[in-house]
Protein backbone atom coordinates (compact mmCIF):
# COMPACT_ATOMS: atom_id res chain seq x y z
CA UNK A 1 0.00 0.00 0.00
CA UNK A 2 1.32 3.36 -1.08
CA UNK A 3 2.56 5.70 1.86
CA UNK A 4 3.08 9.61 1.76
CA UNK A 5 5.90 10.71 3.96
CA UNK A 6 6.20 14.06 5.00
CA UNK A 7 8.31 16.17 7.40
CA UNK A 8 8.77 19.69 8.49
CA UNK A 9 12.24 18.57 8.17
CA UNK A 10 12.47 18.76 4.67
CA UNK A 11 10.59 21.67 2.89
CA UNK A 12 7.56 21.17 1.74
CA UNK A 13 6.29 19.78 -1.71
CA UNK A 14 5.67 23.23 -3.80
CA UNK A 15 3.52 21.23 -6.55
CA UNK A 16 1.94 17.96 -7.25
CA UNK A 17 4.19 15.82 -5.87
CA UNK A 18 4.94 14.13 -2.29
CA UNK A 19 8.31 14.91 -0.43
CA UNK A 20 8.22 11.00 -0.25
CA UNK A 21 6.42 7.70 -1.19
CA UNK A 22 6.71 4.29 1.04
CA UNK A 23 5.58 1.07 -0.79
CA UNK A 24 6.44 -2.50 -0.82
CA UNK A 25 9.53 -1.81 1.46
CA UNK A 26 10.71 1.10 0.27
CA UNK A 27 11.29 4.63 0.57
CA UNK A 28 11.22 6.86 -2.91
CA UNK A 29 12.07 10.74 -1.60
CA UNK A 30 11.92 13.59 -4.00
CA UNK A 31 14.84 15.34 -5.13
CA UNK A 32 15.93 17.73 -2.64
CA UNK A 33 17.47 21.60 -2.85
CA UNK A 34 19.94 23.08 -0.33
CA UNK A 35 16.74 24.81 0.77
CA UNK A 36 15.72 25.75 4.34
CA UNK A 37 12.46 24.19 5.37
CA UNK A 38 11.58 27.53 7.15
CA UNK A 39 12.71 30.07 5.00
CA UNK A 40 12.55 28.40 1.37
CA UNK A 41 16.22 30.11 1.14
CA UNK A 42 18.54 28.64 -0.80
CA UNK A 43 22.02 28.06 0.87
CA UNK A 44 25.13 29.87 -0.02
CA UNK A 45 27.22 28.36 -2.60
CA UNK A 46 27.66 24.37 -3.52
CA UNK A 47 29.26 22.90 -0.18
CA UNK A 48 25.98 25.07 1.92
CA UNK A 49 23.77 23.49 -0.84
CA UNK A 50 24.92 20.21 -0.71
CA UNK A 51 25.02 19.92 2.94
CA UNK A 52 21.84 21.43 3.19
CA UNK A 53 20.51 19.35 0.76
CA UNK A 54 21.34 15.75 2.65
CA UNK A 55 20.08 17.46 5.84
CA UNK A 56 16.90 17.45 4.25
CA UNK A 57 17.04 14.21 2.86
CA UNK A 58 18.10 12.74 5.92
CA UNK A 59 14.67 14.53 7.33
CA UNK A 60 12.95 12.34 4.85
CA UNK A 61 14.88 9.34 6.03
CA UNK A 62 14.07 9.73 9.56
CA UNK A 63 10.07 10.41 8.96
CA UNK A 64 10.06 6.79 6.99
CA UNK A 65 12.15 5.29 9.96
CA UNK A 66 15.43 4.96 7.64
CA UNK A 67 18.45 6.39 7.74
CA UNK A 68 21.50 6.96 5.26
CA UNK A 69 22.62 3.62 5.59
CA UNK A 70 19.22 2.26 4.28
CA UNK A 71 19.45 4.56 0.77
CA UNK A 72 20.19 2.09 -1.85
CA UNK A 73 20.28 4.53 -4.72
CA UNK A 74 20.75 8.22 -5.15
CA UNK A 75 20.56 10.56 -8.65
CA UNK A 76 22.64 13.61 -7.96
CA UNK A 77 22.32 16.79 -10.58
CA UNK A 78 24.34 19.69 -10.93
CA UNK A 79 24.45 22.52 -12.22
CA UNK A 80 28.06 22.37 -12.92
CA UNK A 81 30.04 19.35 -13.54
CA UNK A 82 32.95 21.34 -12.47
CA UNK A 83 31.17 20.96 -8.80
CA UNK A 84 31.33 17.41 -9.15
CA UNK A 85 34.68 16.83 -6.47
CA UNK A 86 33.32 19.33 -4.23
CA UNK A 87 30.32 17.58 -3.92
CA UNK A 88 31.52 14.23 -3.80
CA UNK A 89 34.21 14.75 -0.52
CA UNK A 90 30.94 16.33 1.16
CA UNK A 91 28.56 13.49 -0.52
CA UNK A 92 31.25 10.91 0.94
CA UNK A 93 30.64 12.51 4.30
CA UNK A 94 27.11 11.60 4.39
CA UNK A 95 27.11 8.38 3.25
CA UNK A 96 30.07 6.58 4.81
CA UNK A 97 28.92 3.26 5.08
CA UNK A 98 28.33 0.72 2.04
CA UNK A 99 27.61 3.63 0.09
CA UNK A 100 24.43 3.54 -2.60
CA UNK A 101 24.56 3.23 -6.09
CA UNK A 102 24.52 6.74 -7.65
CA UNK A 103 24.04 8.94 -10.87
CA UNK A 104 25.49 11.79 -11.24
CA UNK A 105 24.25 14.45 -14.08
CA UNK A 106 24.85 18.38 -14.84
CA UNK A 107 21.64 19.83 -15.94
CA UNK A 108 20.88 23.11 -17.81
CA UNK A 109 19.20 24.49 -15.04
CA UNK A 110 17.82 23.64 -11.50
CA UNK A 111 14.79 24.67 -9.85
CA UNK A 112 15.53 28.19 -8.16
CA UNK A 113 18.36 27.90 -10.06
CA UNK A 114 20.00 25.95 -7.34
CA UNK A 115 23.15 24.43 -8.05
CA UNK A 116 22.37 20.69 -6.29
CA UNK A 117 19.98 18.44 -6.25
CA UNK A 118 19.44 15.01 -5.31
CA UNK A 119 16.90 12.31 -4.74
CA UNK A 120 17.27 8.44 -3.68
CA UNK A 121 15.71 5.47 -3.20
CA UNK A 122 16.28 3.57 0.16
CA UNK A 123 15.16 0.59 1.80
CA UNK A 124 12.97 0.36 4.97
CA UNK A 125 14.21 -1.18 7.70
CA UNK A 126 12.07 -4.17 9.18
Amino acid sequence: MKQVIATAEAPAAIGPYSQAISVSGLLFCSGQLGMDPQTTELAGGLEGQVERALKNLDGLLRAAGAGPSDVVKTTVFLASMDDFTAMNEIYAGYFTEKPPARSTVAVKTLPKDALFEIEAIAQLPG
